[in-house]
């Protein structure tokens, strides 16, 4: 009986701590049946690893710094027809402290084949990443709603709910999201795992980007476009 072919896989978040969690859980629960070839922290190191390795799937962060301010959407787009040590289409796996419409379906236009967000077992993972491996499309109940909305009846509406957030990077999409639903600066910083500090500077430019002059505001502004 012949042994299976382990799944290549890299890992790209900008958090090493979360890294090696991931690396951890994924090696008891996969064991010999996982080989991680690489990990990266932003978008250029992302690509490198993932041109030179050949994964089979790649677990990604959507929120990265680097590359042209869009994160995971940035690493799918440069990686378009790259191919696995076995000769078929790396594959990609998005996983994200996200569950916004706007970010699901960004990473699925890019290329992604599954979308599962860090509140995911350990075990609901490893399955998602058989699957995505096998080719499978991936993703809870409710974010599976946000992709048939969008690739369905209500493309044109999300395509205009895009081309509003085109001005904001993907953390930045995040950090307004939260602040917009009545966050303080410290419980954003506590939920995205980022400083206080970061925080200001995001919602700072995101006011600015957004010509809008407080909180409040821009409250009212992402109710206008359904994204609370």
């Amino acid at each position: 009986m012949s042994t299976p072919t382990p799944i290549r896989l890299v890992l790209v978040d900008d958090h090493r701590m979360f890294r090696s969690g991931v690396k951890s859980e994924l090696r008891e629960e996969l064991g010999r049946d996982l080989e991680i070839v690489g990990e990266a922290a932003d978008v250029e190191a992302a690509v490198a690893v993932i041109k030179q390795t050949g994964p089979d799937v790649v677990l990604l962060d959507v929120h990265l710094p680097g590359g042209r301010g869009r994160g995971g959407t940035d690493v799918l787009l440069d990686c378009r027809g790259m191919t696995s040590q076995r000769d078929q289409a790396v594959r990609f796996l998005a996983l994200s402290v996200s569950d916004a419409a706007e970010d699901v379906i960004a990473v699925i236009r890019a290329g992604a084949r599954g979308y599962v967000t860090k509140t995911i077992s350990p075990r609901d993972l490893v399955s998602a990443i058989r699957r995505v491996a096998d080719s499978d499309a991936v993703f809870s109940p409710r974010l599976a709603g946000f992709v048939l909305d969008a690739f369905g009846a209500a493309a044109g509406e999300v395509a205009e709910v895009d081309e509003e957030l085109d001005r904001l990077s993907a953390r930045e999409r995040e950090v307004m999201r939260l602040i917009a639903r009545g966050y303080q600066y410290k419980e954003v910083a506590k939920e995205l795992f980022i400083s206080i500090k970061t925080v200001e500077t995001h919602v700072s430019s995101v006011l600015r980007k957004l010509q809008l002059s407080s909180r409040h505001e821009l409250t009212a502004w992402a109710m206008h476009r359904h994204l609370l």
